[in-house]
């Protein structure tokens, strides 16, 4: 059990039968009353994003997690396979565990994060940049770079993305695996 002064981010507890991660936390000392926590938490089951104030001094029940290296092999019907770096052992993830799996490359290194009790795979972490190369994107016109003008590209894993129009056919870029953004291009 921990206390509310244990909290922080990326922590996961045990709540009426499911797993939780705290997303944000803030710890609160109102003028008048009692402090408390408040805090925004995602469920790693069904991935709903909550929020709840916790008194200051409730006990929670806390999960202990282990954060593993696997590659990321294919995809097909079951699930997504991963190859763990050390035991070479595979797993498979469903879809709905992973955050954005349209830029999941093969070969990509991922954490996965597994309850350390009962050997259950939780949920997924991707590198926070992927880089990619651009498979198709319409040529941009001459002398258009006074504005920040973006245009639709698809990378090699078939996502659509939004480039600056000096990108071309070919071009290495960065994204930002969260929110699916150019970051920047990527020299060869």
């Amino acid at each position: 059990m921990a206390g509310t002064s244990d909290i922080k981010r990326g922590m996961c507890f045990r709540k009426n039968n499911d797993i939780f991660v705290i997303v944000e936390f803030q710890h609160v000392k109102p003028g008048k009353g009692a402090a408390f926590v408040r805090t925004k938490y995602k469920s790693l089951t069904t991935g709903r994003v909550l929020e709840e104030n916790i008194p200051a001094g409730h006990k929670i029940d806390d999960v202990r997690v282990e954060r593993r290296k696997f590659q990321y092999l294919y995809n097909d019907d079951s699930g997504y396979h991963f190859m763990n770096q050390e035991t070479f052992d595979q797993t498979f993830l469903a879809g709905t565990m992973i955050d954005n799996t349209a830029l999941l490359k093969e070969g990509t290194e991922v954490d996965i994060l597994f309850d350390a009790q009962e050997e259950i795979a939780l949920t997924l972490d991707m590198p926070q940049y992927i880089t990619l190369k651009v498979t198709y994107t319409e040529p941009g016109v001459k002398g258009d770079t006074a504005t920040n003008t973006l245009k639709p590209a698809t990378v090699e894993t078939g996502a659509e993305v939004r480039v600056p129009l000096f990108i071309n056919e070919g071009d290495l870029i960065k994204l930002d695996t969260q929110t699916s953004a150019y970051v920047e291009r990527v020299k060869k």
